[in-house]
């Protein structure tokens, strides 16, 4: 198939609206409940975790499988990897503006990006995904857990990969527009009125900040070691 295909197909694949789906099966819009966003952490808050387990599986399903299933149908002299990479965008610009909902606004696209980045780079994703349990663990704040793993990821796939690669490139664009759909959410974080798992109300404590720092640590050194080791 020609590349924008499969592009096609990625998009369509990352508007598949899940929560939508999974709100209107139990009668709820949640648009209008929580915090309106789309996303697993609003089925959560709205739905209940086992509702937003699913939906979170769902929406890294529909950014993982364009990556790795699509490229390969894909005739074109240009190199598999920028396919599977425009599969991955596609996907999560699918994921924020689902065609199925006209375009309005979908998740914010943490879900699908992890799934996008389980494919290209699984190793530097799980440990990602590590440090933002630990973040999510300790604070309760899910926004906060996105915003330290998308600064996170592309370090780790410079000290992997090298700032040169593709993949490198992809991650520090995600981050950044991570940062732009978590703009409410760090003004909220700012003014210490961010929602909060677990026990509302209770600021981050320095053990929360300790926790962050030793996984921070320890993830980086796992990955210095497998780049520079012999």
């Amino acid at each position: 198939m020609h590349p924008v295909l499969a592009f096609a197909i990625a998009y369509v694949a990352g508007s598949l609206p899940s929560a939508y789906i999974a709100g209107k099966a139990r009668g709820v819009d949640l648009r209008k409940h929580g915090s309106g966003n789309l996303g697993a952490t609003n089925v959560i808050r709205v739905l209940g975790a086992k509702i937003g387990l699913v939906v979170f599986a769902f929406d890294v399903a529909k950014g993982a499988l364009p990556v790795l299933l699509l490229p390969r149908y894909v005739v074109s002299t240009t190199p598999t990897v920028w396919i599977a990479i425009g599969c991955g965008i596609a996907a999560i610009l699918g994921h924020t503006r689902p065609v199925f909902l006209l375009f309005r606004r979908g998740g914010k696209g943490v879900a699908t990006a992890a799934g996008v980045f389980l494919a290209l780079a699984p190793v530097q994703t799980l440990l990602t995904l590590i440090v933002f349990a630990v973040v999510l663990l300790t604070s309760g704040y899910v926004s906060l857990g996105s915003l330290i793993s998308a600064s996170l990821l592309p370090v780790l796939i410079a000290v992997t990969l090298g700032v040169r690669s593709p993949v490198f490139v992809l991650s520090a664009l995600v981050a950044v527009f991570v940062f732009w759909t978590h703009r409410a959410n760090i003004g909220r974080l700012r003014r210490g009125e961010e929602h909060r798992f677990g026990k509302p109300g209770k600021a981050p404590s320095r053990r929360m900040a300790a926790a962050i720092a030793i996984s921070l640590v320890v993830v980086l050194a796992v990955l210095v070691a497998a780049r520079f080791g012999t």
